[in-house]
């Protein structure tokens, strides 16, 4: 059971870029680094429109003095205050990730960033090798990763409850983007745009959290893939509205990944399914609170988050409320932000027995993200043809 009683000394002194009025996402990481004191929102430069981020920043309770124009100018006034920030979250699209990341890592600051993390691999791997100079923690916010019953999954695959792991089919098709909604949506227009998206749509926007929760749950090392890619709506070419990608793992196993935003009457179908030679495990992000235990020859099991049969909690991912209750999205962001606010405060005092000790998703799942977007494009812009993953 989480214990409410953890805190930190002194809160991690935080900031904000992007993430203004009416972002959804915005929102989501003020609410999960809000949620158990860990962090303390000091600054930011919330909006494009200074004006309009310094009222919004005011509202929220943040000195106006520090609701910043851009970036730039945040991490720079920042640096020079006794009480400055020492980390910032990133909530901006896309194509922006990696100058204010790079920005931010240079100020000092441990950042937290949206996904994908940025439009190449070498890109991100000059991220990971900026932060690791800096010594500062580095989050990609994988806000599906915190929920307890992938944990469990990825405790059983570790365990041997599945016996070697054969399959894994990953998903998160939706339906909401399957007319041309981006006409009237300004947060999906952006989304369909290459220069500021990327070469992908729903592969990095969706298919990377899938993506994600397959590795961190198996462990895994992909050794090639081959990817199919089509607009549906004919508009968002060359991004892609639906992809299907097939896998072939470095240990015989195989897989399959389907994202799409075309999958009309569905919500969300987020789900991994993990086959072993014993039994199966499958999860679906609509019911987050159950995970499904298959074992060859036995009636299907269906286990559910907070029960004592489960494998042990750890401080940073762990039931919020007893089994039976529903936990939820907000709880996987703040199980995340936990951990994050944890590392920080350990790389602040160089505690480095703790932080080898403690699991986030952090700058290595991104860069996985971004090799997997570049190989899709590889393979689907050539006819689909396979492509190793690993190619340097």
């Amino acid at each position: 059971m989480f214990n409410e009683e953890s805190r930190l000394a002194n809160p991690i002194r935080w900031g904000m870029v992007g993430g203004g009025r009416g972002s959804e996402i915005g929102h989501s990481h003020r609410a999960a680094a809000a949620r158990d004191g860990l962090f303390k929102l000091m600054a930011g430069a919330f909006d494009v429109d200074p004006e309009r981020g310094r009222e919004f920043g005011s509202n929220l309770g943040v000195d106006p003095e520090r609701c910043y124009s851009d970036y730039q100018a945040l991490f720079k006034a920042e640096a020079e205050r006794e009480d400055g920030i020492q980390a910032v979250s990133i909530a901006t699209p896309n194509g922006t990730h990696y100058a204010i990341s790079k920005a931010a890592l240079e100020a000092g600051l441990h950042v937290v960033c949206e996904k994908p993390l940025t439009f190449t691999v070498a890109e991100s791997e000059a991220l990971k090798a900026l932060a690791i100079s800096k010594q500062r923690i580095f989050g990609v916010m994988y806000g599906y990763s915190g929920y307890p019953m992938l944990h469990q999954a990825r405790e059983m695959v570790r365990r041997g409850d599945l016996g070697e792991v054969r399959v894994v089919n990953m998903q998160f098709a939706h339906g909401f983007h399957n007319t041309a909604v981006e006409e009237q949506s300004p947060g999906a227009k952006w989304r369909m745009n290459p220069e500021v998206s990327g070469p992908t749509y729903v592969l990095g926007d969706i298919g990377t959290h899938c993506w994600q929760m397959g590795e961190m749950i198996t462990g895994l090392q992909p050794d090639e893939l081959c990817c199919m890619r089509q607009s549906f709506i004919s508009s968002r070419a060359p991004l892609e509205d639906n992809a299907h990608v097939m896998m072939k793992f470095k240990s015989g196993a195989v897989g399959t990944l389907w994202a799409s935003a075309v999958n009309a009457g569905s919500m969300h179908q987020q789900k991994i399914r993990v086959v072993g030679e014993k039994a199966s495990i499958e999860w679906w992000d609509e019911h987050p609170n159950q995970l499904k235990y298959e074992v060859q020859g036995q009636p299907a099991q269906l286990m559910d988050r907070g029960m004592g049969y489960l494998y042990g909690d750890d401080p940073g991912v762990c039931a919020r409320v007893g089994g039976g209750h529903a936990e939820g999205f907000f709880e996987s962001w703040a199980n995340l932000y936990h951990r994050f606010g944890v590392a920080m405060d350990a790389a602040e005092r160089g505690d480095q027995v703790l932080l080898e000790s403690l699991w986030y998703p952090g700058v290595d799942d991104g860069i996985s993200g971004v090799r997997l977007l570049e190989r899709c494009v590889e393979s689907a812009d050539n006819g689909a043809t396979w492509v190793k993953w690993d190619k340097y």
